[in-house]
């Protein structure tokens, strides 16, 4: 097998087949996905210069956020350059010739089970956790037991030389995950050229109304402030970190003047990435 060409990979985590690699196909169709172990891989490959970017999940419109993403992200060294918002549309995937009635057990992730729960009651079949909705498929390869099932992509299905059973059996439909596109180099997008969203790390004592003053700039500068976490970040527990995404661009007036109220009210203030607005966010809104 021949080494990928650095300039011309992305890393994502997970086996083949994976939703992330889904996404790295769809957004970068020219570039060869990477599958890496972990997060901290994936980021590795990048900052090492072995991949030129990462295909990195933030958070699901069912499963809430991924976990420990915000502690690897600002000492990642990588800056966010993207953003993709990947529809998870779940297949019943199965070996070739296949029926509905053959199968007696389903494998994939704890997640991908849950949000199938009713379609797999409602046909007797037997979940069977896996750690991942892809490797799942490629065990379900290899059995060749038609009583074996998975739930996973239509990406792990061709992958694996798998027949899609029956399609799009999510219990909900509308399920999303959110993808950052991570790079060792920051690129500001032209704040003219479209909206953007800037996202950035910052600590706060724990003492009364620390928060409310770090953020009362982006009220009274009119910021859209569209996703706030914390996290303690040492053992005194006195030293608060927080990952905050907002809709602007550090160039525009009114965003230049939160941040710098910001700044006089916190401490050790990163930004993390500058990138352009997905237009999912304006599609979603239009159809609210």
């Amino acid at each position: 097998m021949s080494t990928p060409d650095p300039d011309n990979a992305i890393a994502f985590q997970g086996v083949p087949g994976a939703y992330s690699h889904l996404s790295c196909r769809t957004v970068f169709p020219d570039m060869e996905a990477i599958a890496t172990d972990t997060f901290a891989d994936a980021i590795a490959m990048v900052r090492n210069e072995q991949a030129k970017l990462a295909m990195i999940p933030i958070e699901n419109s069912l499963g809430g956020r991924v976990a420990d993403i915000h502690h690897l992200l600002p000492e990642s060294g990588l800056y966010t350059i993207g953003e993709h918002f990947q529809s998870v549309q779940h297949q019943l995937l199965g070996v070739p010739g296949t029926k509905l009635g053959d199968i007696k057990q389903v494998h994939s992730h704890e997640q991908a089970l849950s949000q199938c729960r009713h379609f797999t009651r409602e046909l007797g079949i037997e979940p069977v956790i896996h750690y991942d909705t892809a490797g799942s498929a490629k065990m379900v390869a290899e059995l060749g037991d038609k009583s074996q099932a998975s739930i996973a992509s239509s990406l792990a299905g061709e992958i694996y030389g798998l027949d899609v059973i029956k399609d799009r059996i999510e219990d909900r439909l509308g399920n999303t995950t959110r993808f950052l596109i991570m790079s060792r180099t920051r690129k500001d997008p032209d704040p003219k050229a479209g909206p953007c969203m800037t996202s950035l790390v910052f600590q706060v004592r724990s003492q009364p109304a620390a928060l409310y003053k770090t953020l009362g700039g982006f009220a009274t500068n009119g910021i859209n402030v569209t996703k706030l976490e914390s996290y303690i970040t040492d053992a005194s527990f006195e030293a608060a970190q927080f990952y905050i995404e907002v809709e602007g661009h550090p160039d525009e007036a009114n965003l230049s003047r939160a941040l710098e109220e910001l700044q006089f009210f916190s401490a050790k203030l990163k930004i993390l990435g500058v990138y352009p607005a997905h237009t999912y966010r304006r599609e979603y809104s239009s159809k609210a």
